[in-house]
């Protein structure tokens, strides 16, 4: 029995199963995983037209990268290439949660229709009224977001 155990607990770690708990608490996903085997992030959003091109282009499966066991969906080839040579550049801050909601403490849902590009990184909000909240400071909501997130990235949203 302690065989068995040993085996699954050592296949379940050479599959990522463990990097998926934690990419969950501390990365905003959509549920379950994509083919690549990892949870979606930025709702499939393509973060490198984003902080680029300042657009939101919708991507596509056929240009995955997994990144921190979060996959991101590219427009084209060559957004996913950019991403995969400086990804944290790229990926939204505070692990994709509302930066509304991280500089109250909280980890909520970041919806990349309401979205700010600020000194090229992209934060993301729960929804329109949040991001007019946001919008009345964003400097000090920033800067709440990045001091709280220190504390609150470990943990789950469960939990806060």
């Amino acid at each position: 029995m302690k065989t068995l155990i040993k085996f699954t607990a050592i296949a379940l770690l050479s599959a990522g199963a463990f990097s998926t708990a934690n990419a969950a608490d501390e990365n905003n996903t959509a549920p379950g995983l994509t083919a690549a085997g990892a949870p979606l992030g930025l709702h499939g959003v393509d973060p490198v037209a984003f902080i680029d091109l300042g657009n939101r282009v919708d991507g596509s499966a056929s240009y995955t990268a997994i990144h921190d066991g979060v996959a991101y969906y590219f427009a084209s080839e060559a957004n996913m290439k950019t991403f995969k040579k400086n990804a944290a550049r790229y990926v939204p801050e505070n692990g994709g949660f509302c930066t509304f909601g991280v500089s109250v403490g909280k980890k909520f849902d970041g919806d990349p229709q309401y979205a700010s590009v600020v000194d090229d990184k992209l934060y993301v909000f729960l929804n329109e009224d949040i991001y007019r909240m946001y919008q009345k400071d964003p400097k000090g909501t920033i800067a709440k977001a990045d001091e709280n997130w220190i504390e609150i990235k470990h943990t789950a949203a469960s939990d806060l």
